[in-house]
């Protein structure tokens, strides 16, 4: 079975009480059981890793070749912007990558607009909501699939 990782970053662990106007009212743990549901729908396993420390996130995205993964979806949550390791570590690996956001990056502060992952990733889906996530899966299930 085709194996694609889910990434959330820091403060993500909070959905569902932090900034509820910003991020909506969904827990993160709802988020993976609607992503499992999609996952279990479109025939491929789906596994979820959180953490809110930039080392943590660049470990586990370099062990993902080892891990059999053939995709990653991530919201890099304030990492975005700042994190050139967890970029490299995308690159390194050589693995398809969605990145996502629950919120549009480019309505939100000036500093929200610049994604040092962008460039590594195949795609980035933003101001969706939790919809974002359902959308990064789906599109890396079509990429592993294609």
């Amino acid at each position: 079975m085709k194996k694609i990782l889910v990434i959330h970053g820091p403060n993500l662990n909070l959905l569902g009480q932090r900034e509820v106007s910003v991020y909506g009212s969904t827990t993160l743990e709802e988020i993976n059981n609607q992503l499992a549901q999609v996952a279990r729908e479109n025939g491929v396993e789906v596994v979820f890793f959180q953490s809110n420390h930039e080392g943590d996130i660049v470990d586990r995205i370099g062990r993902c070749p080892a891990d059999g993964f053939q995709a990653i979806v991530i919201n890099p949550a304030a990492y975005t912007h700042t994190s050139v390791a967890i970029r490299d570590a995308v690159s390194a690996v050589n693995i398809p990558t969605v990145e996502i956001h629950l919120s549009n990056i480019y309505k939100r502060e000036e500093f929200r607009h610049h994604s040092m992952l962008a460039p590594a990733a195949v795609g980035q889906i933003s101001g969706f909501g939790v919809h974002s996530y359902v959308l990064g899966l789906l599109a890396a299930v079509k990429m592993i699939n294609a």
